[in-house]
């Protein structure tokens, strides 16, 4: 049996539009508990970022939770990745957030942690659907979960951030701007940061409920940028509004990306010896990605899109790091989940250790050219049984050889065929990327 509201990270919608309404969400604190109160003594956690309706949907979800028999510990704002860590120092049941990620303030959404600090299931997730199309049934008052909030959370996440780094790295004369997307980290991040020695400069660090991810945080690098150049720092650091990605700035004023980020982890640790066999990417990680990965002596992978997928792809070759060109990058020995904070002590150690800039160590991988255009369905297409959309691909391939790839996918949200084509020279893909969607838009209109 399919999912029906549960995506690749939880359900998430704009706010007062179903699903993302305070009746649906308190059914669905309610489903979740029933779920979890067959376990003895099930506890759960509650996390949220900073949006206004955070407020809102954690009284929902709370209610739910509480009617079905479930205790709570609220956590407050906090990032994804720590909800994730506490779930499991508290021996939880479970761990949810409250959070839409890089979305705008508008929207929202609830995503669950397992006992185990990763992403639920696909059997729990059923699970609670199932009770989502049953009437709510509260337990005796006897019986009633209990709340509790928990004030030293984010002092408990900046600790165990800071034991990521060895006991003998120093940040000291590392001038740093981290950009906090005015969301979950805006506390926590530049602590860690400055506790280790940082020279710090912050940047969207004052949450007002509605400047989440506006025009700042890993999903909008141009603020970033200038700032790193205007102050002559070494580096700077975005974080997304839930603090699961991350994406950085050389002091040249230059974006590294998620696959440029896990290159310089994978070479560093490698040199450690500690990097793992296996290197986990997407469908739609960057060709150099892969030859840098596999010219270190390392296996590379490509899961499909989407942090729980690399999750699986790393646990079924037992590697240590994975991750996306969006920024979650995730180390499996540190945390099983993408966490922006972690990612960047892993480089700023390589930074330390390696005496070179960011813009030197970035040179480990060379970016292939990628041209994504997305074309809007106006009916359906078998892409792979389209013997026309086939040749197109098969032409564009034959064409680059080695020197490129063509990928070609559905997006699981919208009416889009999403074409990609990546090779050494920008002009050739983008000419073959603009033949592949003119056939598919003429198959499918």
């Amino acid at each position: 049996m399919g999912r029906k509201y549960f995506g690749t990270d939880g359900i998430r919608g704009e706010i007062g539009k179903y699903p993302m309404t305070p009746d649906f969400v308190l059914k669905l604190g309610w489903a979740a508990g029933k779920v979890l109160a067959t376990q003895k003594n099930p506890l759960v956690l509650i996390g949220k970022d900073t949006r206004i309706s955070g407020y809102m949907l954690e009284s929902a979800l709370e209610a739910g939770l509480v009617a079905a028999g479930v205790n709570i510990r609220l956590l407050g704002p906090m990032p994804t990745p720590a909800i994730a860590y506490l779930t499991k120092t508290f021996r939880a049941s479970a761990g949810i957030v409250v959070s839409a990620s890089h979305n705008p303030y508008q929207d929202n959404g609830v995503k669950f942690f397992s006992a185990d600090g990763t992403k639920l299931d696909d059997e729990t997730e059923i699970a609670i659907e199932e009770y989502l199309d049953q009437d709510i049934v509260t337990v005796p008052s006897d019986k009633l979960g209990k709340v509790v909030r928990i004030d030293d959370a984010a002092g408990r996440y900046i600790e165990f951030c800071k034991r990521a780094l060895p006991s003998h790295i120093k940040l000291e004369g590392l001038k740093i701007v981290v950009d906090c997307a005015n969301g979950a980290t805006y506390h926590v991040t530049p602590h860690v940061l400055e506790e280790l020695g940082a020279d710090l400069i912050t940047v969207a660090d004052s949450p007002n409920g509605f400047n989440i991810n506006d025009k700042c945080g890993a999903t909008s690098l141009d603020m970033l940028s200038k700032q790193v150049t205007l102050h002559q720092a070494d580096l700077g650091i975005a974080l997304d509004g839930d603090g699961d990605r991350l994406m950085m700035i050389d002091h040249t004023g230059a974006i590294i990306d998620g696959d440029e980020i896990l290159a310089i982890i994978a070479q560093h640790r490698l040199k450690n010896g500690n990097s793992g066999q296996h290197i986990v990417g997407t469908l739609m990680s960057n060709l150099g990605l892969e030859q840098a990965i596999e010219g270190m002596g390392l296996n590379f992978h490509r899961a499909n899109v989407g942090d729980r997928y690399v999750m699986e792809q790393m646990l079924q070759h037992d590697g240590l790091l994975g991750g996306e060109s969006s920024g979650h990058i995730i180390i499996r020995d540190r945390i099983e989940t993408g966490d922006g904070t972690i990612a960047a002590l892993q480089v700023l150690q390589a930074v330390i250790e390696s005496g070179k800039s960011l813009h030197e160590l970035k040179q480990v991988m060379t970016k292939y050219p990628q041209t994504l255009i997305n074309v809007d369905l106006s009916g359906s297409v078998d892409l792979a049984n389209n013997s026309p959309i086939k040749d197109a691909v098969s032409s564009a391939e034959s064409q680059l050889g080695k020197r490129g790839r063509v990928l070609l996918r559905a997006s699981g949200t919208q009416p889009l065929i999403r074409v990609m084509v990546e090779g050494q020279d920008e002009q050739e893909t983008s000419m073959l990327a603009a033949g592949i969607a003119e056939v598919v838009k003429a198959q499918a209109s």
